[in-house]
């Protein structure tokens, strides 16, 4: 008997409760495959957009790192934009600091959406096998009551089958579950320390090229009255 025969043979075995785990299983792996290129995607395009706008942004090239926020679909575009639309009206670290944060707030749940189902799966598909295994002994202990004594063995014995392999296939799909949302939890956590960074770095450009009260400074004029 080659191995698919033995998997076959072990999700018959498990009883009509093994549609549910199956069902929940591809729900999570789907998630988990979408939330992974997301995450991989977004950490890309976030790393791309910032070498290209750093050194424009030490350069103090506002306008030319404005394009590039508003034209790119990366996060760490929508943080960039959100500083350099409040620019225009307050050169101030703590009013940059908040729309920044601000697009921050848009981010973040962005990254999260849909990762915490896959630990509420693991947790759910586990109670499914303990619901599983305990209907089938139900069943079996039933079942014995009600026949032959020459039977009862052989009985007792496909009915606890189907209950242990409940508890199996729940353990085998709820343990790798809690792997990958700790893992997508993880690289999440790890793009929005990124973010935070280029923040960071934003504010302190910002602040050593334009200084508070540069965008209301009025201007001067020399000796000869033309503007300074």
């Amino acid at each position: 008997m080659n191995a698919i025969s033995i998997a076959i043979k072990f999700i018959q075995d498990c009883g009509l409760f093994i549609y549910p785990s199956l069902l929940i299983m591809a729900l999570g792996v789907s998630i988990a495959i979408e939330r992974f290129i997301f995450l991989r995607r977004a950490r890309s395009e976030n790393r791309k957009l910032w070498e290209k706008v750093q050194p424009l942004l030490q350069g103090g090239q506002w306008k030319e790192v404005n394009s590039l926020a508003s034209k790119s679909d990366a996060a760490i575009g929508k943080l960039v934009h959100n500083g350099l639309a409040r620019m225009q009206s307050s050169r101030k670290r703590d009013d940059i600091d908040a729309a920044m944060e601000e697009g921050m707030m848009e981010i973040v749940p962005r990254l999260e959406k849909r990762t915490h189902y896959i630990a509420t799966f693991a947790n759910v598909i586990t109670l499914v096998g303990l619901l599983g295994t305990i209907m089938g002994l139900i069943k079996a202990f039933t079942a014995v009551a009600q026949v032959n004594p020459a039977e009862k063995a052989e009985l007792l014995s496909a009915s606890i089958s189907i209950a242990m392999n409940n508890t199996a296939v729940a353990l085998m799909v709820a343990i790798p579950f809690l792997l990958i949302h700790a893992f997508l939890q993880a690289r999440t956590a790890e793009i929005v320390d990124g973010l935070e960074a280029a923040k960071i770095s934003f504010l302190n450009v910002v602040q050593r090229l334009a200084p508070e009260g540069s965008a209301n400074r009025p201007a001067t004029a020399d000796s000869a009255g033309r503007p300074a």
